[in-house]
Protein backbone atom coordinates (compact mmCIF):
# COMPACT_ATOMS: atom_id res chain seq x y z
CA UNK A 1 0.00 0.00 0.00
CA UNK A 2 2.77 1.86 0.64
CA UNK A 3 4.44 1.56 -2.75
CA UNK A 4 1.59 2.29 -4.48
CA UNK A 5 0.49 5.31 -2.53
CA UNK A 6 4.04 7.15 -3.49
CA UNK A 7 3.22 5.76 -6.74
CA UNK A 8 -0.09 7.80 -6.93
CA UNK A 9 1.31 11.06 -5.76
CA UNK A 10 4.74 11.07 -8.11
CA UNK A 11 2.02 10.10 -10.96
CA UNK A 12 -0.41 13.23 -9.88
CA UNK A 13 2.73 15.70 -10.04
CA UNK A 14 3.62 13.84 -13.01
CA UNK A 15 0.46 14.76 -14.60
CA UNK A 16 0.39 18.71 -13.04
CA UNK A 17 4.22 19.47 -13.95
CA UNK A 18 2.89 18.07 -17.88
CA UNK A 19 -0.31 20.07 -18.01
CA UNK A 20 1.61 22.96 -16.99
CA UNK A 21 4.54 22.44 -19.39
CA UNK A 22 2.29 21.65 -22.45
CA UNK A 23 0.68 25.23 -21.66
CA UNK A 24 3.99 26.79 -21.11
CA UNK A 25 5.23 25.81 -24.17
CA UNK A 26 2.40 26.96 -26.36
CA UNK A 27 2.42 30.08 -24.38
CA UNK A 28 5.88 31.01 -25.31
CA UNK A 29 5.74 29.73 -29.04
CA UNK A 30 2.82 32.47 -29.17
CA UNK A 31 4.91 35.12 -27.42
CA UNK A 32 3.23 35.43 -24.46
CA UNK A 33 4.44 37.95 -21.75
CA UNK A 34 3.87 36.12 -18.67
CA UNK A 35 3.80 32.44 -19.52
CA UNK A 36 4.89 31.09 -16.07
CA UNK A 37 1.90 32.52 -14.19
CA UNK A 38 -0.30 32.54 -16.74
CA UNK A 39 0.65 28.45 -17.87
CA UNK A 40 0.07 27.83 -13.91
CA UNK A 41 -3.23 29.74 -13.52
CA UNK A 42 -4.51 27.03 -16.43
CA UNK A 43 -3.27 24.40 -14.40
CA UNK A 44 -4.95 25.40 -11.34
CA UNK A 45 -8.19 26.11 -12.86
CA UNK A 46 -8.33 22.96 -14.63
CA UNK A 47 -7.16 20.84 -12.17
CA UNK A 48 -10.19 22.69 -9.46
CA UNK A 49 -12.51 22.61 -12.14
CA UNK A 50 -12.31 18.24 -12.70
CA UNK A 51 -11.83 17.95 -9.12
CA UNK A 52 -15.18 19.94 -7.95
CA UNK A 53 -17.25 17.82 -10.77
CA UNK A 54 -16.21 14.69 -9.90
CA UNK A 55 -16.59 15.48 -6.19
CA UNK A 56 -20.63 16.58 -6.80
CA UNK A 57 -20.41 13.36 -8.46
CA UNK A 58 -19.89 11.52 -5.71
CA UNK A 59 -23.32 12.02 -4.29
CA UNK A 60 -24.90 10.00 -7.32
CA UNK A 61 -23.70 6.76 -5.42
CA UNK A 62 -26.60 6.01 -3.49
CA UNK A 63 -29.25 7.46 -6.42
CA UNK A 64 -27.28 4.81 -8.74
CA UNK A 65 -27.47 1.72 -6.06
CA UNK A 66 -31.41 2.56 -6.79
CA UNK A 67 -31.14 2.52 -2.51
CA UNK A 68 -33.59 3.94 0.21
CA UNK A 69 -33.09 4.87 3.75
CA UNK A 70 -34.94 2.31 6.04
CA UNK A 71 -35.83 2.59 9.94
CA UNK A 72 -35.86 0.28 12.64
CA UNK A 73 -38.99 -0.55 12.16
CA UNK A 74 -38.72 -1.95 8.63
CA UNK A 75 -35.56 -4.04 8.98
CA UNK A 76 -34.81 -4.33 12.49
CA UNK A 77 -32.27 -7.08 11.96
CA UNK A 78 -30.24 -5.06 10.13
CA UNK A 79 -30.17 -2.19 12.21
CA UNK A 80 -29.37 -4.21 15.38
CA UNK A 81 -26.22 -5.90 14.00
CA UNK A 82 -25.08 -2.83 12.07
CA UNK A 83 -25.31 -0.96 15.69
CA UNK A 84 -23.92 -3.79 17.20
CA UNK A 85 -21.12 -4.42 14.80
CA UNK A 86 -20.39 -0.38 14.85
CA UNK A 87 -19.84 -0.40 18.70
CA UNK A 88 -17.26 -2.86 18.21
CA UNK A 89 -15.23 -0.66 16.02
CA UNK A 90 -15.55 2.42 17.45
CA UNK A 91 -17.93 3.83 14.22
CA UNK A 92 -21.20 5.79 14.84
CA UNK A 93 -23.67 3.33 13.64
CA UNK A 94 -24.48 4.01 9.64
CA UNK A 95 -27.73 4.52 7.89
CA UNK A 96 -29.02 1.82 6.74
CA UNK A 97 -30.21 1.78 2.86
CA UNK A 98 -31.78 -1.12 0.81
CA UNK A 99 -32.39 -1.74 -2.84
CA UNK A 100 -35.17 -3.94 -4.20
CA UNK A 101 -32.18 -5.17 -6.79
CA UNK A 102 -31.59 -9.37 -6.81
CA UNK A 103 -28.24 -8.57 -7.79
CA UNK A 104 -25.86 -8.60 -4.37
CA UNK A 105 -24.67 -5.68 -3.56
CA UNK A 106 -22.99 -4.75 -0.31
CA UNK A 107 -21.33 -1.07 0.21
CA UNK A 108 -20.78 1.87 2.41
CA UNK A 109 -21.02 5.11 1.26
CA UNK A 110 -19.90 8.22 2.64
CA UNK A 111 -16.40 10.44 3.47
CA UNK A 112 -17.08 10.91 7.26
CA UNK A 113 -17.63 8.41 9.87
CA UNK A 114 -20.74 10.01 11.08
CA UNK A 115 -22.38 10.32 7.90
CA UNK A 116 -22.53 6.67 6.44
CA UNK A 117 -25.02 4.97 4.29
CA UNK A 118 -24.67 1.18 4.44
CA UNK A 119 -26.53 -0.35 1.21
CA UNK A 120 -27.76 -3.55 0.76
CA UNK A 121 -29.46 -4.63 -2.13
CA UNK A 122 -32.50 -7.63 -1.24
CA UNK A 123 -30.35 -9.88 -3.23
CA UNK A 124 -28.08 -9.25 -0.70
CA UNK A 125 -29.86 -9.81 2.44
CA UNK A 126 -31.88 -13.47 0.91
CA UNK A 127 -28.86 -14.79 -0.16
CA UNK A 128 -26.71 -14.83 3.50
CA UNK A 129 -29.88 -16.28 5.12
CA UNK A 130 -27.40 -17.02 8.38
CA UNK A 131 -26.99 -14.03 10.68
CA UNK A 132 -23.14 -14.69 11.10
CA UNK A 133 -22.88 -14.20 7.50
CA UNK A 134 -24.88 -10.92 7.64
CA UNK A 135 -22.87 -9.87 10.52
CA UNK A 136 -19.42 -10.51 8.65
CA UNK A 137 -20.57 -8.52 5.47
CA UNK A 138 -21.47 -5.43 7.49
CA UNK A 139 -18.33 -5.73 9.49
CA UNK A 140 -16.23 -5.48 6.42
CA UNK A 141 -18.24 -2.78 5.22
CA UNK A 142 -17.70 -0.87 8.69
CA UNK A 143 -14.21 -1.71 8.40
CA UNK A 144 -13.87 0.40 5.20
CA UNK A 145 -15.81 3.27 7.40
CA UNK A 146 -12.77 2.75 10.52
CA UNK A 147 -10.19 2.58 7.95
CA UNK A 148 -11.68 5.66 6.23
CA UNK A 149 -11.41 3.94 3.08
CA UNK A 150 -13.43 6.24 1.10
CA UNK A 151 -11.62 8.75 1.47
CA UNK A 152 -8.29 7.56 0.78
CA UNK A 153 -9.63 6.03 -2.23
CA UNK A 154 -11.22 9.18 -3.45
CA UNK A 155 -7.95 10.92 -2.83
CA UNK A 156 -5.84 8.34 -4.21
CA UNK A 157 -7.57 8.12 -7.10
CA UNK A 158 -7.18 11.42 -8.53
CA UNK A 159 -4.59 11.77 -10.94
CA UNK A 160 -6.80 9.20 -12.39
CA UNK A 161 -10.35 11.32 -12.24
CA UNK A 162 -7.68 14.51 -13.59
CA UNK A 163 -6.53 12.41 -16.22
CA UNK A 164 -10.16 11.25 -17.29
CA UNK A 165 -11.90 14.36 -16.96
CA UNK A 166 -8.93 16.22 -19.46
CA UNK A 167 -9.20 13.58 -21.73
CA UNK A 168 -12.91 13.93 -21.61
CA UNK A 169 -12.77 17.56 -22.14
CA UNK A 170 -10.46 17.93 -24.66
CA UNK A 171 -12.65 15.92 -27.12
CA UNK A 172 -15.67 18.25 -26.67
CA UNK A 173 -13.21 21.30 -27.45
CA UNK A 174 -14.21 22.02 -31.56
CA UNK A 175 -10.87 23.63 -32.62
CA UNK A 176 -8.10 22.74 -30.31
CA UNK A 177 -4.89 23.26 -30.63
CA UNK A 178 -3.06 20.10 -32.67
CA UNK A 179 0.24 19.95 -30.78
CA UNK A 180 -1.23 21.01 -27.56
CA UNK A 181 -3.81 18.36 -27.70
CA UNK A 182 -1.88 15.79 -28.83
CA UNK A 183 0.68 16.50 -25.76
CA UNK A 184 -2.10 16.35 -23.34
CA UNK A 185 -4.28 13.64 -24.70
CA UNK A 186 -1.03 11.47 -24.77
CA UNK A 187 -0.08 12.32 -21.11
CA UNK A 188 -3.78 11.82 -19.83
CA UNK A 189 -3.78 8.71 -21.34
CA UNK A 190 -0.72 7.41 -19.79
CA UNK A 191 -1.19 9.29 -15.91
CA UNK A 192 -4.56 7.25 -16.90
CA UNK A 193 -3.38 3.69 -17.38
CA UNK A 194 0.02 3.90 -14.35
CA UNK A 195 -3.21 5.82 -12.28
CA UNK A 196 -5.62 2.86 -13.17
CA UNK A 197 -3.01 0.18 -12.08
CA UNK A 198 -1.94 1.43 -8.77
CA UNK A 199 -5.45 2.53 -7.84
CA UNK A 200 -6.46 -1.05 -8.35
CA UNK A 201 -3.47 -2.53 -6.45
CA UNK A 202 -3.97 -0.29 -3.66
CA UNK A 203 -7.80 -0.92 -3.56
CA UNK A 204 -7.17 -4.64 -3.59
CA UNK A 205 -5.44 -4.00 -0.33
CA UNK A 206 -7.92 -2.38 1.35
CA UNK A 207 -10.60 -5.26 0.68
CA UNK A 208 -7.68 -7.62 2.04
CA UNK A 209 -7.40 -5.24 5.37
CA UNK A 210 -11.25 -5.29 5.34
CA UNK A 211 -11.77 -8.36 5.60
CA UNK A 212 -9.20 -9.03 8.40
CA UNK A 213 -10.71 -6.74 10.69
CA UNK A 214 -13.64 -8.09 9.79
CA UNK A 215 -12.57 -11.49 10.76
CA UNK A 216 -11.17 -10.07 13.89
CA UNK A 217 -14.41 -8.33 15.24
CA UNK A 218 -16.56 -11.19 14.58
CA UNK A 219 -14.50 -13.72 16.11
CA UNK A 220 -15.19 -15.92 12.48
CA UNK A 221 -12.93 -15.87 9.31
CA UNK A 222 -15.21 -18.90 8.24
CA UNK A 223 -18.38 -16.82 8.90
CA UNK A 224 -17.07 -13.77 6.26
CA UNK A 225 -15.43 -16.67 3.96
CA UNK A 226 -19.16 -18.59 3.69
CA UNK A 227 -20.88 -15.66 2.89
CA UNK A 228 -18.05 -14.51 0.27
CA UNK A 229 -18.50 -17.60 -1.44
CA UNK A 230 -22.27 -17.82 -1.43
CA UNK A 231 -22.50 -13.93 -3.05
CA UNK A 232 -20.12 -15.03 -5.57
CA UNK A 233 -22.06 -18.23 -6.54
CA UNK A 234 -25.04 -15.63 -6.49
CA UNK A 235 -23.23 -13.44 -9.21
CA UNK A 236 -22.11 -16.11 -11.38
CA UNK A 237 -25.82 -17.18 -11.71
CA UNK A 238 -27.59 -13.82 -12.10
CA UNK A 239 -28.68 -12.45 -15.19
CA UNK A 240 -26.25 -10.43 -17.14
CA UNK A 241 -28.95 -7.97 -17.47
CA UNK A 242 -28.90 -7.47 -13.36
CA UNK A 243 -25.15 -7.27 -13.09
CA UNK A 244 -25.27 -4.31 -15.57
CA UNK A 245 -27.90 -2.43 -13.47
CA UNK A 246 -25.19 -2.03 -10.35
CA UNK A 247 -22.24 -1.75 -12.69
CA UNK A 248 -21.95 1.48 -11.72
CA UNK A 249 -21.51 0.73 -7.60
CA UNK A 250 -19.27 -2.77 -8.32
CA UNK A 251 -15.79 -1.48 -7.16
CA UNK A 252 -17.75 -0.36 -4.22
CA UNK A 253 -19.17 -3.20 -3.91
CA UNK A 254 -18.15 -6.09 -1.21
CA UNK A 255 -17.74 -8.34 -4.62
CA UNK A 256 -17.31 -6.64 -8.23
CA UNK A 257 -20.84 -7.69 -10.02
CA UNK A 258 -19.42 -8.67 -12.95
CA UNK A 259 -18.57 -12.47 -13.74
CA UNK A 260 -15.24 -13.94 -14.31
CA UNK A 261 -15.61 -14.67 -18.27
CA UNK A 262 -17.63 -12.20 -20.78
CA UNK A 263 -20.88 -13.37 -21.43
CA UNK A 264 -20.75 -15.53 -24.51
CA UNK A 265 -23.71 -15.43 -27.06
CA UNK A 266 -23.10 -18.49 -29.81
CA UNK A 267 -24.57 -16.51 -33.34
CA UNK A 268 -25.69 -18.58 -36.67
CA UNK A 269 -28.90 -19.69 -38.04
CA UNK A 270 -28.27 -22.74 -35.64
CA UNK A 271 -26.41 -20.53 -33.03
CA UNK A 272 -23.72 -22.57 -32.96
CA UNK A 273 -21.03 -20.22 -33.99
CA UNK A 274 -18.87 -18.15 -31.65
CA UNK A 275 -18.48 -14.20 -31.48
CA UNK A 276 -15.37 -13.43 -33.68
CA UNK A 277 -12.06 -13.48 -31.94
CA UNK A 278 -13.68 -14.78 -28.90
CA UNK A 279 -10.73 -16.11 -27.76
CA UNK A 280 -9.15 -12.41 -27.76
CA UNK A 281 -12.12 -10.89 -25.84
CA UNK A 282 -11.94 -14.11 -23.24
CA UNK A 283 -8.07 -13.25 -22.63
CA UNK A 284 -8.33 -9.50 -22.87
CA UNK A 285 -11.04 -9.88 -20.20
CA UNK A 286 -9.29 -11.66 -17.63
CA UNK A 287 -6.38 -9.14 -18.05
CA UNK A 288 -8.22 -6.23 -17.18
CA UNK A 289 -9.18 -8.23 -13.95
CA UNK A 290 -6.29 -9.39 -13.10
CA UNK A 291 -4.84 -6.00 -13.49
CA UNK A 292 -7.28 -3.45 -13.45
CA UNK A 293 -9.62 -5.17 -11.03
CA UNK A 294 -10.58 -3.77 -7.70
CA UNK A 295 -11.13 -6.78 -5.36
CA UNK A 296 -9.01 -9.62 -5.69
CA UNK A 297 -9.67 -13.03 -6.77
CA UNK A 298 -12.59 -14.70 -4.36
CA UNK A 299 -11.10 -17.28 -4.36
CA UNK A 300 -8.09 -15.63 -2.49
CA UNK A 301 -9.78 -13.89 -0.47
CA UNK A 302 -11.61 -17.27 0.90
CA UNK A 303 -8.18 -18.96 1.41
CA UNK A 304 -6.83 -16.04 3.57
CA UNK A 305 -9.43 -16.37 5.57
CA UNK A 306 -9.18 -19.81 5.92
CA UNK A 307 -5.66 -20.22 7.23
CA UNK A 308 -7.13 -17.07 9.72
CA UNK A 309 -9.56 -19.77 11.05
CA UNK A 310 -7.13 -22.66 11.11
CA UNK A 311 -4.42 -20.29 13.07
CA UNK A 312 -7.35 -18.38 15.67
Amino acid sequence: MVASLAGLVLVAIGLLVGVWATFYGGLVLIGSASPVSIAAGVTVTIVVAIAYIEYRHLETIERLSDAHPVDRETAPKLHRTATRVAAQLDVPPPTIAVSERDAPEALAVGFRPTNIHLVFSRGTIETLDHPDELEAVIAHELAHVKNRDAMVMTVVSLPVVLAAGLRSRLARIDHPGIVTAVLLVFLSTAVWVVGRLLTAHLSRARECAADRAAAEVTGSPAALASALSRLDREISEAPERDLRDGSAVSSLSILPLEPMTPEKIMLGPEGDAEPSYWWLRKRLHQLNRRFLGTHPPTTDRIESLSRLQRES
